[in-house]
Order: C-alpha cells, then sequence, then structure tokens
C-alpha cells in the first residue's frame, strides 16, 4: 500500500510515554552504531519502525528493501543501512537469499520506538524552523546572510534548506535566494488550515471518481480500531500523527482528484511542526478522533459518501475548535 503519510519530519522533540503494545523483548542496541547512524538514516529507521508498527507486522513478515524506500520516499541506501542496523539490533533475521524478516511483533517495539522517535533532530533546522515561527527571519533571505547568522558552510546550509523545500515551506528564487511560504506559526494560521481541510476533504468524498480501495479500507480500519482501543495510551507522538495523516491522504487519494490529494498532503507536512508537540501532550482526545474515524468508515462501506463527508465536516470543524484556540500551542517552543 502506497503510505505517503509516512513522509515526516520532527521539529519538536516528540515526548516519550511509557506503556507497551505486548511484552517487550530485550534488544541489543549498541551505542556505537547509534552514534555511527546519520540524521537521514536515523529518521529511515524510524519511518521503518513507524510503518510497522502502524501496519501491525507480525513475526516472520517480509520487509522489502524497494518496497519500503517508495513507501518511506528515500533512495535504497539509507533503507538498506537502517534495515542493517535492525538487524544488527536483534529485531530482524537477514536471509541473504530472500531479505529481511522481523523477529518479532511489530507492536512489541515500543523501547525501541520510543528511542528513535525521541532522537532530537537537526541543530540547524531546529534553528531556522524556530526563527522563522518567531518572526525573526524575513520572507526573503539570501545563503551567504544565512550562513554568516548561522556561521554554517554552504553545503551544510543547501542541505537543510532543500530538505525545508520538500517540506513546502521555502522555495528557491533567482540566484542564491531563497522565499519562505506561508507556515502554520499562530493559532489563526493553525485555525484556517483546518477551514482550508474542511471546504476540500468532503468535497473529495462526494466526488464523481471517489473510488475506496477496500484493502486500504481494510487496514484503515484495523489501525484507527487499535488506536482507539489501547493504542492512543502507549503510541509515540509520531505514530500518532503518521497514522492520523494516513487516514486523511488515503481518503483523499481515493477521491480520484489529484489536487484534493496534494492540498491535503502538504497540510500535513505543516502540521507535522505543530501537531507532534500536542500528541505528546493530549491523549484522550486521540480515542474520540479514531470513534470518528471509523464512523466515516463504516459510512464508505456503506456506499454513503454524503454521510461520509458530513461526518468528515463536523471531525474536522469540532478539531478546529478543540486544538485551534483551547491554548496556546505556540508558545514554550524549543
Amino acid at each position: 500500500m502506497q503510505c505517503q503519510a509516512i513522509h515526516c519530519c520532527c521539529f519538536w522533540v516528540a515526548v516519550a510515554y511509557a506503556g507497551m503494545y505486548d511484552r517487550p523483548m530485550a534488544l541489543d542496541l549498541n551505542p556505537a552504531a547509534d552514534a555511527a547512524l546519520t540524521q537521514l538514516q536515523a529518521r529511515v529507521t524510524r519511518d521503518i519502525i513507524t510503518f510497522s508498527r502502524r501496519e501491525n507486522l507480525k513475526a516472520g513478515d517480509h520487509l522489502s528493501e524497494s518496497s519500503l524506500a517508495n513507501q518511506i520516499g528515500t533512495s535504497r541506501s539509507p533503507v538498506n543501512v537502517a534495515l542493517r542496523y535492525l538487524a544488527d539490533a536483534g529485531v530482524l533475521t537477514h536471509d541473504l537469499n530472500r531479505g529481511y524478516f522481523l523477529n518479532q511483533d511489530a507492536r512489541s517495539l515500543n523501547d525501541l520506538a520510543t528511542k528513535f522517535s525521541a532522537l532530537p533532530d537537526d541543530p540547524l533546522y531546529l534553528r531556522i524552523a524556530e526563527d522563522r515561527l518567531a518572526k525573526r527571519l524575513p520572507d526573503a533571505v539570501n545563503e551567504v546572510e544565512l550562513m554568516r547568522l548561522y556561521d554554517v558552510s554552504r553545503s551544510t546550509l543547501r542541505t537543510v534548506l532543500s530538505r525545508i523545500q520538500t517540506e513546502d515551506w521555502i522555495e528557491k528564487s533567482v540566484g542564491h535566494g531563497w522565499i519562505f511560504q506561508p507556515m502554520i506559526d499562530s493559532n489563526t494560521a493553525y485555525a484556517e488550515s483546518y477551514v482550508f481541510r474542511a471546504a476540500i476533504e468532503p468535497i473529495g468524498l462526494t466526488s464523481n471518481s471517489f473510488l475506496a480501495d477496500q484493502a486500504e479500507l481494510a487496514s484503515l480500519r484495523q489501525q484507527q480500531q487499535f488506536i482507539h482501543e489501547s493504542g492512543y495510551k502507549t503510541m509515540t507522538a509520531i505514530e500518532l500523527f503518521e497514522a492520523n495523516s494516513l487516514f486523511h491522504e488515503t481518503l483523499a487519494k481515493w477521491s480520484g482528484n489529484r489536487f484534493i490529494l496534494q492540498g491535503v498532503r502538504r497540510t500535513d507536512q505543516l502540521r507535522r511542526l505543530v501537531e507532534y508537540r500536542q500528541a505528546a501532550q493530549e491523549r484522550s482526545p486521540r480515542r474520540v478522533q479514531t470513534t470518528e474515524h471509523l464512523a466515516i468508515l463504516d459510512a464508505i462501506d456503506e456506499h454513503n459518501q454524503e454521510r461520509a463527508a458530513e461526518l468528515m465536516r463536523n471531525h474536522l470543524e469540532g478539531a478546529r475548535r478543540k486544538k485551534a484556540f483551547a491554548n496556546d500551542i505556540f508558545q514554550n517552543k524549543l
């Protein structure tokens, strides 16, 4: 299944919560090996763990290198490094002829998921994001100014700016200039993002080209049911957000309208800068959220697209009222 929502960036450090899916297996984690992972490789390792747990993969299930690279949105090289790391940690078995297989159920990997969800992000990325959110950076900047401000080389700066560009909050301009795009940087902007989503997501559900994939629907139902029953207590902030994004982006994909899907994906990219933090602080609303998600899936399964659209509109409006102005989520940023 094409899992676009797994393209993620960790802006705020996710707060780890105690708890287990099942009884965890002791892992032979090597600090030296951890240190040898680049930031990209560590993120890919985290994404593989998140994907495996979200899909409820079992001991003995195969992890395809090419499939993971496609789903995560990266080359096979960092995926290969991540799989080798997980094999060295005892999570995977590597067969030279057949590839990598899970040694245990993915949902028993609570300690490993917590560890990688709590990894700090690139310091330069964090500083640029923080300065932009605090309005210390103007809309238009150039590389020379940024190199001087952050005391970094051009190659280091460009690596981070390229990442930010893929997340759609900066664009390249003429020469060595860059232009920041609108961000969710205030409660008002956060509310506006929900107004936008409420305008396009219900329309996608009533589109004449809407077609639900039954295998994907069953998978979404299984994920949401797990979160509802117990996952909301134990899943990491990143896992909760990614499961939520996958739900909304999959339904947008079923609309058959590329622009609706593009709009939902871009909004999710911007929401990540806010909602990792919220997911870590607030747990019980996630259970209510999955109840509403499951009701939407029921309506789709019954081929009642109008009902699904109404439920989606109410779901997004309720989230806007509860989340956008409930408290100032833009205070006390890292």
